[in-house]
């Protein structure tokens, strides 16, 4: 697919309201499972009847797979698919996109199972997702966006890392590498990543630009994780800054469409 193809048709969309599925990978997530799962699905029953939660429990060595079994008998928006070994994080996240689909789900919201991301966005999202885009970011790095909790030389080395990301994809995002987004799931239907970890969400960023993708953000306060979970599962390495500026050097050398702002 060359930089200038549309994998999509905004005319097929016009008098329809596009319907947001919520995906959430988890991987042993088994203290903040239960949590995560009730509160995202009371945003919806309260604000989104029309929208569904698709958990994709990735392989988990603990009790995260007995528990999201008994939340899916319960009477919840809630559909959970199971990935007998683990994939990595970008499979697991077109595992969801691909059952959303088969919902007639047109954009997919991928969120971390810590509630860093605050569901109370979820409705600021399915608005969003009515205008003419394929990719809504949500960034800390704009108006009303920020970081709290997060220690200073985290909240350091993703600001500057973002001012280069943001830089080199020109997408029109400020937050690269953020994955609190919504995605149109049909511009992923043939994507494969090539990471199995957090790389894949700027691989991610490279693949849509490569398809025409037309992106805006919302802002967003990311937040740390509850006392009472397991420490973030990502690390900053030689090999991850190296990944994640491979794909954005990428972007830079495709001539994408440029976001359409709020």
């Amino acid at each position: 697919m060359n930089a200038m193809s549309r994998a999509v048709n905004p005319e097929a969309h016009q008098g329809q309201r596009a319907k947001l599925a919520i995906i959430i990978p988890m991987y042993n997530e088994e203290r903040g499972a239960e949590r995560c799962v009730r509160e995202v699905c009371k945003v919806l029953t309260e604000s989104l009847p029309d929208s569904r939660l698709f958990v994709v429990d990735d392989g988990s060595a603990d009790c995260t797979a007995r528990i999201l079994q008994g939340l899916e008998a319960q009477q919840l928006p809630l559909t959970v698919v199971y990935c007998p070994k683990n994939k990595g994080y970008g499979a697991a996240l077109l595992e969801g996109a691909k059952a959303a689909r088969a919902f007639s789900f047109d954009f997919g919201l991928f969120m971390d199972s810590d509630l860093t991301n605050d569901p109370a966005l979820i409705p600021r999202f399915e608005a969003a997702i009515q205008g003419d885009v394929d990719v809504v970011k949500a960034s800390r790095y704009i108006d009303q966006g920020g970081m709290q909790g997060v220690p200073l030389y985290r909240q350091a080395i993703s600001r500057w890392g973002n001012v280069v990301a943001s830089a080199l994809c020109r997408v029109g995002v400020h937050d690269c590498t953020n994955g609190f987004r919504a995605v149109r799931l049909s511009l992923l239907a043939n994507f494969q990543f090539k990471e199995r970890g957090f790389p894949s969400i700027v691989e991610e960023v490279y693949l849509l630009k490569r398809a025409g993708a037309r992106f805006t953000e919302i802002p967003y306060i990311l937040t740390s994780r509850l006392d009472d979970q397991d420490g973030s599962k990502f690390r900053y390495t030689a090999q991850t800054f190296y990944k994640y500026f491979k794909y954005c050097v990428l972007a830079a050398f495709v001539d994408g469409k440029q976001s359409l702002k709020p």
